[in-house]
């Protein structure tokens, strides 16, 4: 550590103009104290640097032998060493392929982008898991309730029916590619980039799998469950509600919006409470057409910025995956989504660098488990182009 007040006090001295001195040493004074006042300030720079370190708040997985944020992406990301930090390889599988454990700030990024360009995650219930074990417990018809005085003994209520959903997972991945000359580029933000390019590739996966995905070695989606015209009541669990357009493949020529309406109504109302609309935007482009007997426009746009239009007064969400208008097609689906629809994921993400396999391009494989199915099939209606 430099002296300061004797630094100080020689700058001083070396200012005095009264000083007994010749012009050179006043010439040698000043460049001594130039040089001492870059000292200084390289000197301040560190210890400031080494405050910011000291007293910044620790990075969320961030430990002795745990990657941080910078130090993955500076040494991994952009140089591929992995020494300095923990790997955590694993597969599900094989074992073959591995992969970081990206740090939870990244991690949490992802998700971000994830909810933002992902629709279904919008609206459906999204849970974390550890293991692709995960099992939900649904009671068929609710718990038997009734009416008793304060001393009238308490009949036994009826035992309840409980099915257990297993959401099928899957493994997620995506395969991102830069260069070795964007990575080692500075100002590069390696960090952004990739969060940006898995989420993208993952949201429109995801998007397909939990519209119609098969439930192999993937999520099931809301629309592969079989359907039926029958109520609540007498339809089986398992089984999703239809409503009949009223024609092949398309809207009645007359009123169509009726059948709107008749969609809206088919769903109980605990659940129409945050419901939702479910379509594509060729579909959304018909709906928007239409108008009530006063001849204004069913659908409305949203109120503010970031607001979804709404539809008989229920949010609009488009979801490219649902199918066009059609014969027999399930295009338009209604619903309290969070109800009915589960979304589960280990909150995990990996990635593998890969600068081999294309060069001179550095893939960064990236995968995520994720599972999704129906556990609730009263929660969600579908309109169904077709006669019955």
């Amino acid at each position: 550590m430099l002296d300061y007040e004797t630094k100080a006090q020689a700058v001083v001295t070396t200012a005095d103009p009264d000083a007994d001195v010749t012009q050179a040493e006043r010439n040698l004074d000043i460049e001594t104290m130039r040089a001492s006042l870059d000292e200084l300030k390289s000197e301040v720079s560190q210890l400031a640097r080494r405050l910011v370190q000291r007293t910044r708040p620790p990075v969320a997985g961030e430990g002795e032998g745990t990657p941080g944020r910078s130090l993955f992406a500076d040494r991994y990301l952009r140089k591929g060493l992995e020494t300095g930090f923990e790997t955590k390889r694993f597969s599900i599988s094989t074992g073959a392929e591995g992969g970081l454990a990206v740090p939870l700030e990244i991690d949490s990024a992802i998700e971000q982008q994830l909810r933002s360009l992902s629709p279904i995650r919008q609206i459906a219930n999204v849970v974390k898991v550890g293991t692709s074990n995960y099992r939900k417990l649904v009671a068929v018809g609710g718990f038997a309730s009734g009416w008793v005085s304060d001393v009238a003994p308490r009949p036994e209520t009826a035992t309840p029916t409980f099915v257990e959903v297993a959401p099928p997972f899957g493994e997620l991945y995506a395969n991102p590619a830069a260069t070795q000359a964007m990575l080692d580029d500075a100002m590069f933000d390696v960090e952004a980039w990739l969060a940006r390019e898995v989420a993208a590739e993952f949201a429109r996966a995801e998007g397909i799998a939990f519209v119609s995905g098969t439930g192999t070695n993937q999520p099931k989606g809301f629309l592969t469950y079989p359907t039926s015209t029958a109520g609540d009541a007498t339809r089986p669990w398992g089984t999703v509600q239809h409503v009949p357009s009223g024609a092949a493949g398309a809207f009645p020529a007359s009123n169509p919006a009726d059948r709107l309406i008749d969609l809206v109504h088919a769903l109980r109302t605990p659940y129409r409470q945050g419901a939702s609309w479910v379509m594509n935007s060729n579909t959304l482009s018909v709906i928007r057409k239409f108008k009530d007997s006063s001849g204004a426009f069913v659908w409305q746009p949203g109120l503010g910025e970031g607001q979804p239009a709404t539809l008989l007064g229920y949010p609009v969400i488009e979801v490219d995956a649902m199918p066009d208008i059609g014969a027999n097609a399930l295009a338009i689906a209604f619903g309290h989504f969070s109800s009915a629809y589960v979304v589960a994921e280990r909150g995990e993400t990996s990635v593998l660098r890969d600068p081999f396999s294309n060069k001179p391009f550095v893939h960064f494989y990236a995968t995520r488990r994720v599972g999704g199915a129906l556990v609730n099939s009263e929660a969600i209606k579908f309109l169904r182009f077709a006669t019955s």
